[in-house]
């Protein structure tokens, strides 16, 4: 049994291999860079979040007044006289 295949046919099936290769490759790295974006934005609103909250600790700490001095205590040294007990 001596079949001939048509070489035409053979490279037409290989052409259909490298297409649908392309298409499965393609969608491939579509979903998982699309998952890939997804945690850099999620990222990113963390990061904005983090700078906003120390922004605003920044401007509360600037704006923060001195506190008012202690009074000075009024203490008067009691004369000791030497030699008492």
């Amino acid at each position: 049994m001596d079949i001939a295949i048509n070489p035409l046919y053979v490279v037409g099936w290989i052409w259909l291999g490298i297409f649908i290769g392309c298409l499965a490759g393609f969608f491939l790295c579509s979903m998982m860079t699309s998952s890939r974006n997804v945690e850099l934005e999620a990222e990113i609103s963390h990061h904005i979040f983090v700078r906003n909250a120390l922004k605003e600790e920044i401007f509360k700490l600037e704006n923060q007044s001195k506190p008012t001095p202690r009074k000075k205590r009024n203490l008067r040294v009691k004369s000791l006289k030497v030699g008492d007990n």
